[in-house]
């Protein structure tokens, strides 16, 4: 089978570049060898940097409800040291961390880092890591919808890993259920569809070579206008440039220290709807269960997953007080409860 780099070289070597890179006619019609070949050196350059994640949850962990305890995912080294950029989720809770390099060799790692305000995790192996090259941290500010971009997935023991390409769609703030929020996501498709997830955590090159962004999850709507378009949402690497140095001297940036609730939701006709609590979380504790509506918070409405986030974190203390009008059934309740620093509620894996 076809390694990375292999099957990169073939994708872009062959007659059919300009349709996969959906290039418009006359720039394709204008595209130079020599501008062709910059480009397929710059990304053959940026596939060397990938690697394959495997991480298996401690059996306690809080985040097997969801996550399971085995994961398998994506990393990109973004520097000489090994320190190897993924997904966080990836290492969440994590026992133990192996790399997989594109020459089959399995490596131990550690978690160096978990930020739970942009969703990075960082990882670094506890062996050299020889033969893998160091991705360059680019800009995804000037990025334009449309722009053609690479999508890589790394080794696993029973998968060589994918090059996928895949252009811009929109770029525009995006509110997850597990109560997560970033200004500005990288929404992509088509999408990344690799065997296993292991999407999860898959570096997004520009044409230059350079990372844009960090693989998150398929979506069904890439371009927010409630249209299917499936696709994939990036976290861009802006997010890591000014919290890199803290990250890997704490382990997590200021602001993962924020109020927890517990809870997935979603926003769907200006209504926050509760569709799981965790178990033993700040709401579970409260009586907050599946079904029930979030109207305010601190007598404030709320009618977004936007909106709710930010009057939540929007306190001192991680472990502060918060009022919640609650439809629960056809009632109407105030519930105060306790949040938790949520970072001080995951089992901690070595390192971090």
């Amino acid at each position: 089978m076809c390694t990375l780099r292999q099957w990169l070289c073939i994708l872009l070597s062959s007659a059919l570049l300009p349709c996969m890179l959906w290039l418009p006619t006359a720039h394709a019609a204008t595209l130079q060898p020599p501008a062709a070949q910059a480009m397929m050196d710059a990304l053959t350059r940026a596939t060397t940097a990938v690697v394959g994640i495997k991480a298996t949850a401690m059996e306690d962990a809080h985040s097997a409800e969801t996550l399971g305890l085995r994961r398998a995912g994506t990393g990109v080294q973004i520097n000489q040291d090994g320190l190897i950029l993924t997904i966080g989720y990836l290492m969440l809770e994590a026992e133990h961390i192996e790399i997989v390099t594109q020459d089959n060799r399995t490596l131990p790692a550690r978690a160096v880092a978990y930020d739970l305000a942009t969703g990075f995790g960082l990882l670094r192996p506890l062996l050299p890591l020889r033969g893998v090259g160091v991705a360059a941290l680019g800009s995804s500010k000037d990025l334009e919808p449309g722009e053609p971009l690479m999508a890589v997935t790394g080794p696993q023991p029973d998968d060589d890993g994918d090059v996928s390409m895949t252009r811009l769609v929109s770029r525009r703030a995006f509110s997850g259920s597990w109560e997560y929020h970033i200004e500005s996501a990288l929404f992509t498709s088509p999408p990344v569809m690799a065997s296993g997830g292991n999407h999860s955590g898959a570096p997004l090159f520009n044409q230059k070579g350079e990372l844009m962004g960090i693989g998150s999850l398929l979506v069904s709507d890439a371009t927010g206008e409630n249209r299917r378009l499936p696709g994939n949402m990036f976290v861009p690497v802006d997010l890591l440039r000014p919290i890199l140095a803290e990250l890997q001297r704490a382990g997590l940036s200021t602001k993962s220290r924020r109020p927890w609730l517990g809870i997935t939701s979603n926003d769907q006709g200006g209504r926050i709807q509760i569709l799981r609590v965790s178990k033993e979380s700040p709401a579970d504790l409260a009586g907050l269960t599946a079904g029930d509506v979030v109207l305010a918070v601190d007598d404030a409405k709320v009618a977004t997953l936007e909106a709710f986030y930010k009057k939540l974190w929007d306190r001192a203390a991680p472990d502060a007080e918060v009022k919640l009008t609650v439809l629960q059934g056809a009632e109407v309740k105030t519930i105060v409860l306790k949040a938790q620093d949520r970072m001080l509620t995951l089992k901690k894996p070595a390192g971090i």
